[in-house]
């Protein structure tokens, strides 16, 4: 399941199960979903926590006039929002793309662009784009958007698979700040 769509793991489950995955009955999964992640999130649970570098990275992306942070996630906003406010991490982003909106990961990617050129009036260019992430499905959206790759073998996959997969960079973690800014393109 990781790196799908929220919509595309509750409509499976739904078929898997015998119900209907008409509007109403992914409704009630989603809402049945959001109460029991608003529960669990509290609870200790091995490997939680935010991975290395990623508060440092994000603090000094966030004060660079010519970065935007935009979340491109297949969670939910709401279970995104609920998952990066638990640990102080949902103020940085400017907009975002979600699994809510599709269930179509790669059409993530031209969400997440439209919202960013709403946000100053421009239409950015999807080769000046990054997409940050530790799964092929991460890997596939900036392909098909256009955009680079930076893999991080933080999740499940590790750097082989990774590189496998076709990453332009593929980074252990995130805490060595000046490899990051260089696999992203940016001068420090």
């Amino acid at each position: 399941m990781a790196g799908r769509t929220d919509r595309w793991i509750l409509t499976e489950l739904a078929t898997r199960h015998g119900v209907p995955a008409d509007p109403a009955a992914l409704q009630r999964l989603r809402d049945s979903y959001l109460i029991h992640l608003e529960r669990e999130i509290h609870e200790p649970a091995p490997g939680k926590g935010i991975l290395p570098g990623v508060s440092r990275l994000l603090a000094t992306l966030a004060a660079r006039d010519d970065v935007c942070l935009s979340l491109l996630t297949g969670n939910l906003e709401a279970g995104a929002r609920v998952k990066l406010e638990y640990f102080g991490l949902w103020h940085y982003f400017e907009c975002g793309a979600f699994g809510d909106d599709t269930a179509d990961r790669n059409a993530l990617f031209d969400r997440a662009m439209t919202r960013v050129g709403a946000l100053d009036g421009t239409n950015p260019c999807a080769a000046n784009a990054v997409v940050v992430g530790d799964t092929p499905f991460d890997i596939q959206v900036a392909a098909a958007g256009g955009a680079k790759s930076v893999a991080v073998a933080t999740g499940g996959y590790d750097s082989a698979a990774l590189r496998l997969a076709g990453a332009d960079v593929v980074l252990s973690d995130l805490s060595d700040l000046s490899a990051v800014l260089d696999a992203l393109g940016i001068s420090g």
